[in-house]
């Protein structure tokens, strides 16, 4: 070893080169909104549930996940702390 080298700095050195190029990919490859998605956990959200003559609001602790082959999506309400389940017209807005 070196005199003056740090032996635990240099094993951090390709970590950084990783993260600082995923950081970059992330950048050039993906639209705003792609980006938005890919990061928005632990943001919350806004979601209305619409029909025709009602607005049913809720707010959600974390992120809004949607149902794989469905239209529906779930969240955990910020006001009940219960999972809950939408579909049909939904609007989900970032907070």
């Amino acid at each position: 070893m070196h005199a003056g080298s740090n032996p635990a700095c240099s094993t951090n050195k390709p970590n950084m080169k990783k993260t600082i190029g995923l950081l970059a990919l992330l950048a050039i490859g993906c639209t705003d909104a792609e980006r938005a998605k890919l990061t928005g956990f632990g943001d919350k959200f806004t979601i209305k549930v619409v029909s025709c003559d009602t607005i049913i609001t809720y707010h959600s602790s974390g992120k809004v996940q949607s149902e794989s082959g469905s239209d529906g999506y779930y969240f955990n309400d910020a006001t009940t702390g219960k999972l809950i389940e939408v579909s049909g017209t939904v609007i989900i807005e970032q907070e």
